[in-house]
């Protein structure tokens, strides 16, 4: 860290401010931040400028705590399923080899770049091409609130089975033989274990977390350096030490920024590290030209292994872009020699250019899926997955949908007068698991999608009432018109968090509305008053 700050020089301010302008006009067009980082690195090289240790160092500080980040998310459980490794692993095959193919059809045309073009160095392209970014997907669903959600959660496991294979692919790069010692760290370091788990749970929820995260991160990479490993997977390993600690997911969201702010220095390290030339172009529009077929075989291996169709198509939806770390991958090669670093200038235009495209594609995801569904159902497989078979709530007339505290809150209330006949649904697993444990009646759905309602059995509907405890307005207001779409004919209340959101709901037909702020804030009134009556005597004095 002393190094990152001594190597700070004058011009190092400028390059951020130039970064900020072009994120932030990037933002207004709806666009990723990171296309306009990218761009910025080559309008800055175009100027002349030259990346520094500074921007080194950040760079190289940004990737650690992706990696660290990455391993807070791996869970074993989340990988198991064969439609999550399986069309990984497939996936991954495939694409590298058609890219390869392509390339070297690609290299009779003339082209520039392409001409030149080797069997070896084609498969290294192919291979970076196969990934999808993970920066891009994550923020996308979370945007929707569908990270925890059927298809998200499907997404985000492939895209960790993709973000191993680019860390393997980074351990082997350097040729380096691990020291004898190595194997004698990693059985340490998983002995580790439960104090760091117990350090953990010890720091507090502010700035101590985010320190603890830096440590691990970059003491996971520093060690595994010594010990002639790559540095960046230690940063993993030491992450999927604590992956399923309670507060794993808010040390991920801790040190989410700061990996994204370190990141801008990698994604502008790039765009600096040459300068586009215009025979770049045509080659980066025709790498841009596989996405559909990349997105296309992501759809057609998730419904072979029977994911309901709607769900794969949104699951290729999110991954339907290059990814970061092609960089990664095409930067290292490059360092190796196994690679012209022209081919890091044509990747970083054509993963721009994917993340432009991506993003005007998932904002019509719905249209598009209308659109397409008449046909996309061919594909659609009768056998179903262990969570995503037939609804059947017979007996159930109160159905409260979003199991957070809210939602748990109503429940239980419901529950001690009408028992048996108030059901909850939840879209993350682990929280229906957890219900479940407590005796609550909780099933897994999405009711934000239209196959949850799908897979409802009509015959054995009888719900009078929903109640929806979702966390955000988009959430409850697609919940509500997707039930009214269906022919619900019940009464619906929802749950808002502001006065200004409430008109938008009787559009969609809510019949009532609770503001979780202003109730909270009477019934706490209420309570106090209850109190306080039952204690009106006068405080005795203490006598002298």
């Amino acid at each position: 860290m002393e190094t990152l700050f001594a190597s700070i020089d004058y011009r190092d301010p400028v390059w951020i401010m130039v970064a900020f302008a072009f994120g932030l006009l990037a933002t207004h067009i709806r666009l990723p931040p990171l296309v306009g980082f990218l761009v910025a690195g080559f309008v800055l090289n175009g100027l002349g400028a030259e990346g520094g240790a500074f921007l080194r160092e950040t760079a190289d500080l940004g990737v650690t705590l992706l990696l660290f980040s990455i391993g807070l998310k791996l869970r074993v459980r989340q990988l198991i399923g064969a439609e999550v490794w399986g069309v990984a692993t497939l996936h991954m095959v495939l694409i590298t080899i058609l890219s390869t193919l392509l390339l070297m059809v690609l290299a009779t045309s003339g082209l520039p770049l392409l001409d030149q073009l080797e069997w070896s160095s084609a498969l290294l392209i192919g291979f970076a091409l196969s990934f999808s970014s993970t920066v891009f997907a994550v923020k996308l669903l979370e945007s929707r609130d569908d990270a925890a959600a059927w298809y998200g959660r499907i997404a985000i496991g492939i895209l960790i089975i993709q973000d191993i294979a680019a860390v393997v692919f980074l351990g082997v790069s350097t040729a380096k033989v691990p020291s004898p010692l190595a194997a004698m760290v990693i059985v340490a370091i998983i002995a580790l274990r439960p104090m760091l788990a117990a350090l953990l749970d010890r720091v507090g929820h502010g700035e101590l977390q985010v320190l603890f995260g830096l440590v691990l991160a970059l003491g996971g990479a520093g060690l595994f350096e010594l010990v002639d490993m790559k540095g960046d997977l230690g940063a993993l390993v030491f992450g999927a030490l604590l992956a399923g600690h309670p507060k794993a997911s808010e040390l991920f969201k801790a040190l989410l920024s700061l990996k994204d702010l370190f990141l801008v220095g990698f994604f502008l390290s790039i765009g600096m590290a040459g300068i586009p030339e215009p025979g770049m172009f045509p080659v980066a529009l025709l790498l841009l030209l596989a996405i559909p077929v990349k997105t296309g075989l992501f759809f057609w291996l998730l419904s072979r292994f029977r994911v309901r169709v709607r769900a794969a198509a949104l699951s290729a939806q999110a991954l339907a872009s290059y990814s970061e770390f092609g960089l990664i991958v095409a930067s290292i090669a490059a360092a190796n020699g196994w690679l012209s670093h022209d081919w890091v200038v044509v990747l970083a235009i054509t993963i721009a250019l994917s993340f432009v495209a991506a993003s005007m594609f998932n904002a019509h995801t719905d249209d598009l899926y209308v659109a397409w569904r008449h046909w996309l159902q061919r594909y659609e497989r009768s056998e179903r997955l262990a969570g995503d078979e037939p609804l059947h709530l017979v007996g159930t007339r109160i159905l409260v949908c979003g199991m957070g505290r809210v939602g748990s809150g109503a429940y239980d209330a419901l529950a001690t007068q009408h028992g048996e006949r108030v059901v909850g649904v939840d879209v993350n697993a682990e929280v229906v698991e957890q219900h479940r444990r407590d005796g609550r009646r909780v099933q897994y759905g999405n009711v934000t999608s239209p196959d949850f309602w799908s897979r409802i059995d009509r015959r054995s509907w009888q719900v009078e009432w929903i109640l929806l405890a979702m966390p955000t307005q988009r959430a409850n207001l697609t919940a509500a018109r997707l039930a009214r779409a269906w022919g619900f004919e019940g009464r619906i209340g929802a749950t808002v968090k502001f006065s200004d959101e409430e008109h938008a709901f009787a559009s969609v037909g809510v019949d009532a509305l609770f503001n979780i702020y202003a109730e909270a804030g009477r019934g706490f009134a209420d309570h106090a008053q209850a109190l306080f009556s039952d204690h009106r005597k006068p405080r005795e004095t203490p006598s002298e």
